[in-house]
């Protein structure tokens, strides 16, 4: 074969072009869309998330006899979602493992104590003569002195966040700062280590309304103490809340066990 015909014959045929060969970068949107395709029966939406997931094998067109296509979820496509899910599960873990050591820590300090509790919350009035709006939020912990003065309640939030993409998308939400600070008299970000041990942020990154505490050696660490709001009593609401609510259950249980025992 001449030089010619060898470099006639490396062109693409006329008419058609070679795609670029290169890797699709998949995040969270295109695990939740295979997600749904798997549950659902494959309907395609047909949009840029589907190109991205077919050019990854991670989805697979099939057609029908009756002419139209579908889509299934390749083997590929389920060891990726068997991957992320496992990660998904040890954030979780880590996530919970923090909350429980944060809550234990205030049953120690004799506060009661709730985890994961729905409240609502007044935001500010956007203008002035404008209504507060009100909203639901869920702190991770929330903890009120063990006192029958409710101008000595002491409310306190706080918010655990064990990966850094969680910390920065929480950042950018000051309503949900403000509706935690319309609860409490102080509010907390707990921040936990990256799988390096490093603490996932710096306590200059977060708010000044906020307190921050770090984990170091398995130790919580004030980096920066949480200013005091004015506000002390509890609205009804939120009353009612706590009622039918189960705390965090102290230690004073195994101390009364003590005392049916014989020397």
């Amino acid at each position: 074969m001449t030089m010619d015909e060898t470099q006639l014959a490396s062109r693409p045929a006329h008419g058609k072009t070679e795609a670029p060969a290169a890797a699709v970068a998949l995040g969270r949107a295109h695990a939740r869309r295979l997600r749904e395709i798997y549950r659902s029966a494959g309907w395609p939406c047909q949009d840029m998330l589907e190109v991205e997931l077919l050019a990854g094998g991670m989805l697979e067109r099939v057609a029908c006899p009756a002419g139209h296509e579908t889509l299934r979820v390749s083997d590929a496509g389920i060891a990726w979602l068997a991957a992320t899910l496992a990660v998904n599960r040890l954030a979780l873990s880590a996530h919970e493992a923090l909350v429980e050591q944060v809550a234990t820590e205030m049953a120690r300090a004799g506060r009661i104590t709730w985890r994961a509790l729905s409240l609502r919350a007044q935001l500010p009035a956007t203008a002035p003569g404008v209504k507060g709006r009100w909203c639901m939020v869920r702190p991770d912990v929330f903890s009120i002195r063990n006192t029958t003065v409710e101008a000595y309640l002491d409310p306190i939030v706080h918010e655990i966040k064990v990966k850094r993409s969680d910390l920065l998308g929480d950042l950018r939400r000051p309503d949900k700062r403000a509706a935690y600070l319309d609860l409490g008299g102080e509010c907390w970000y707990v921040l936990g280590c990256d799988a390096k041990g490093r603490p996932i942020g710096a306590a200059d990154e977060v708010p000044a309304e906020c307190g921050v505490m770090l984990m170091e050696k398995n130790q919580l660490v004030v980096a920066r103490a949480a200013p005091r709001s004015l506000r002390q009593n509890l609205p009804l609401g939120v009353w009612m809340a706590l009622a039918k609510a189960t705390p965090v259950t102290g230690l004073m249980g195994e101390v009364q066990g003590l005392l049916g025992e014989q020397d």
